[in-house]
């Protein structure tokens, strides 16, 4: 391992300029470097690296970092590996240091974990294969899997034994307490094996790496599928079963399955971009790594009702995060899997080309719900149609929406015109105070709007470092709430404090690509520069009282909830002062 010293001499020493262009070909543009994205297939350069702050970003697919994990990223490089090679680039011979107690338990006991999950994963797959796995095998080859099918993804059985797996790792010298740590097993009434009479599929990560499992009962035990628990490697909000394939497919879309058995067949048949939500509904952190690699989703879920239900979830939070979104249809077929087994890879294609617009798919199941055919029924319906079409921000694409559904569903054009005309005003400020009023729009949208507030303030304070003198006295960082986002706070205004910024520094802090993406995307981001002094005032003093109002409101909830009286109205008085900041740029 080596010091954060050396790791930051090394990212000086390597100008991030100089190193990609040996890889790619890039041009100045203003004040950065644009190129082709080395991570996925674009025809139109997106790529854009700035050798001030010495990041890149993909404003196409997400990723970003510094040199290191530039170097990471294309070469398939562990980071060790990478800073090596930059160090040798540059002429330095490279000391490692002792890390500290602490940073050693915890770099060990992921790399244990690590082991661990791989024997596992391992173990499994040998009792697929062996005697006591027949019943696991036969499962698979009447789904239709081959050989090479089960190898590539890794698949295995989990015996009737109880605890086969915790014997096998014991003998290996694991102990107890990290055991725990791995999530396999149960430590209730004695230790069992969690996974047990169940096929298995590992769940791994970007970088292959096994970090969790899902295992799906032979027979007619509950659950019928069990994922592995949160653990230090697994968070299955922010995970996808199937990415660390379907991130490298050159296909212009990524497909959000239900479960482990729709992936596996559609990669079969050739849609390597398909994914898999991992035993939950679909989150905003899975919908974000999908953008990190694709502009469009396709989603395939059941065509059941609870499929469909949960196709309505997903659509909002993928829109939020920025993906076209359509629908692919299966009818008369339950899933991708039953639908291709019966109709092939060919009809599948048909499916994906005819995919129905998201919005359209939402005004079908909303119809559904309506008798159509009852004057009364059918108004109500064509209300929220309009209700629906005024979330539109921009006039063209409201009415080319209003004009698809009037289309699709036989609604007179010039009635829901009229409809949607009547619910107000569509200027801009009209709407965002509507929404702001909105009682019942989303959990989601309400953490998004906060969370780009903060991350407009971390980005403002990049650009322009006279900010932090304005602001350091109204917003700390322990006022940002989002907890990436509170660390990267917390060390931008160090290095503020200390008049030494350095960006590229702070992403080397962080272990997942997803981190080095994000943390690297807000620093790359570029202000409105089309704003004049009074405006850029205005927006300024509105997104710093936006995040210290929500700081303000969390400490209230978490007062409220301790019955801490005196804190909360203590807090409610900061909260009414908010109105009387005002900074001056």
């Amino acid at each position: 391992m080596y010091s954060s010293e050396v790791i930051e001499e090394v990212v000086s020493r390597n100008d991030i300029v100089d190193v990609i262009s040996n890889y790619i070909k890039l041009k100045k543009t203003g004040s950065s470097y644009v190129g082709l994205c080395p991570f996925h297939n674009e025809k139109s350069p997106s790529f854009s690296v700035s050798q001030n702050k010495q990041l890149y970003h993909c404003f196409g697919c997400g990723v970003g970092g510094n040199v290191i994990t530039f170097i990471m990223e294309y070469e398939n490089m562990t980071f060790l590996e990478a800073v090596k090679m930059l160090g040798d680039r540059a002429g330095m011979t490279l000391e490692e240091t002792t890390l500290s107690d602490e940073e050693k338990k915890k770099r060990d006991i992921k790399t244990k974990l690590l082991e661990i999950n791989k024997l596992a994963a391992t173990y499994y797959y040998h009792e697929l294969k062996s005697e006591q796995g027949a019943l696991g095998l036969s499962y698979f080859q009447k789904r239709g899997l081959d050989a090479a099918t089960m190898n590539r993804f890794g698949l295995g059985y989990a015996g009737q034994t109880g605890n086969a797996l915790y014997r096998y790792l014991k003998e290996k010298g694991y102990e107890d307490d990290l055991l725990k740590e791995s999530g396999l097993f149960t430590y209730e009434r004695g230790i069992h094996d969690k996974f047990w009479n169940r096929v298995m599929f590992p769940i791994m990560d970007i970088n292959n790496r096994v970090i969790g499992f899902g295992g799906r009962v032979l027979g007619d035990a509950k659950p019928k599928y069990l994922n592995s628990p949160e653990t230090k490697l697994f968070d299955k909000s922010r995970n996808l079963y199937g990415l660390n394939i379907a991130r490298l497919s050159r296909k212009p879309n990524m497909i959000i399955c239900e479960g482990y058995m729709d992936v596996i067949a559609l990669h079969k048949a050739g849609f390597s971009q398909a994914v898999a939500s991992l035993g939950t509904a679909l989150t905003p952190g899975q919908a974000m790594l999908m953008k990190r690699y694709t502009n469009q989703v396709l989603i395939t879920y059941d065509s059941d009702e609870a499929g469909t239900k949960a196709a309505l979830r997903a659509i909002p939070i993928l829109k939020e995060a920025g993906l076209s979104t359509k629908v692919i249809n299966m009818q008369p077929y339950k899933d991708p899997d039953e639908f291709i087994k019966n109709l092939g890879a060919e009809a599948f294609q048909e499916r994906i080309d005819k995919a129905q617009n998201s919005f359209l798919y939402e005004i079908g199941a909303m119809a559904r719900q309506y008798d159509r055919s009852d004057p009364e029924q059918s108004t109500i319906f064509e209300q929220e149609v309009a209700k629906k079409l005024i979330t539109f921000s921009k006039k063209l694409e409201r009415e080319n929406y209003m004009r698809a559904v009037c289309q699709e569903f036989t609604i007179s054009y010039d009635g829901m015109a009229e409809l949607v005309a009547s619910y107000g005003s569509f200027g801009s400020n009209t709407r965002a105070n509507n929404q702001t009023k909105n009682q019942n729009r989303t959990k989601v949208r309400r953490e998004s709007g906060v969370r780009k507030a903060e991350k407009i303030l971390l980005t403002w304070m990049i650009n322009d470092q006279t900010i932090y003198d304005k602001i350091k006295e109204y917003i700390g960082p322990d006022d940002f709430i989002d907890s990436l986002l509170h660390d990267v706070a917390t060390k931008l205004y160090v290095q503020l404090q200390e008049g030494k910024v350095n960006p590229a520094a702070i992403v080397n802090t962080y272990d997942t690509e997803e981190e080095h993406s994000e943390v690297a995307a807000l620093f790359s981001a570029d202000l409105d520069d089309s704003l004049n002094q009074n405006e850029r005032q205005k927006a300024l003093n509105d997104t710093v009282k936006k995040v210290r109002e929500n700081s303000l409101n969390d400490a209230m909830d978490k007062a409220q909830q301790s019955n801490d009286t005196k804190l909360f109205q203590e807090l409610m008085m900061q909260q009414i002062r908010l109105k009387d900041i005002q900074i001056q740029l």
